[in-house]
């Protein structure tokens, strides 16, 4: 499965959980809050003040 900046956390963890180590480095720590089950990545870099870019990179580097 091809993982997007559009898709939520929680998605993205069920996708690939290898992702969640990236996601904590980038300082997301409420992988399981409900945020991340309605919270797309894009929307939890913006609130955390990340590139949300950036972040995709790593992940698609696992």
């Amino acid at each position: 499965m091809t993982i997007t900046k559009d898709m939520t956390i929680g998605e993205i963890l069920r996708a690939n959980p290898a992702v969640a180590p990236i996601l904590l480095e980038a300082g997301m720590h409420c992988l399981g809050c409900p945020s991340a089950q309605g919270e797309s990545l894009a929307e939890a870099a913006f609130v955390h003040g990340i590139d949300a870019d950036a972040l995709m990179e790593k992940i698609a580097a696992l």
